[in-house]
């Protein structure tokens, strides 16, 4: 098993925990970046299915997380936002994620963490 696997395995077990999945967090994070968006577009930027996105948001209103409400200017758009308890639950998910890197860097470069950064940053660029 690969370490994206693994980390992938950490991440949903841990989300789990706080009653997230790892989809469901990456939905999340990008409203507390982008606000507003429709779910065709958090769809395209999550790599799912419009169909996949749908259940997604549906359960994340369902539980109070975001909120939808028709975009001021095409009005069959709906547009999605956090609630203060989805930014609650973020914040927590974030601490999980934070957690989940300072293992990857401590279990890679205990001693010198601008190691796995400078690696980072190299394989960022060749996927460019």
């Amino acid at each position: 098993m690969g370490w994206g696997a693994v980390l992938r395995g950490h991440l949903d077990t841990q989300l789990r925990n706080i009653g997230l999945t790892t989809p469901q967090y990456s939905v999340l994070a990008g409203l507390e970046f982008s606000a507003g968006l429709s779910s065709a577009e958090l769809a395209r930027r999550a790599f799912v299915t419009p169909q996949t996105m749908q259940s997604i948001i549906a359960t994340l209103e369902r539980d109070g997380l975001i909120r939808r409400t028709a975009h001021p200017v095409h009005g069959r758009v709906l547009t999605t936002e956090l609630t203060p308890d989805g930014r609650s639950a973020l914040r927590a998910a974030h601490e999980i994620v934070a957690e989940a890197e300072t293992l990857t860097r401590n279990a890679v470069a205990p001693n010198d963490p601008e190691i796995i950064y400078a690696a980072l940053l190299r394989i960022a660029e060749a996927m460019r």
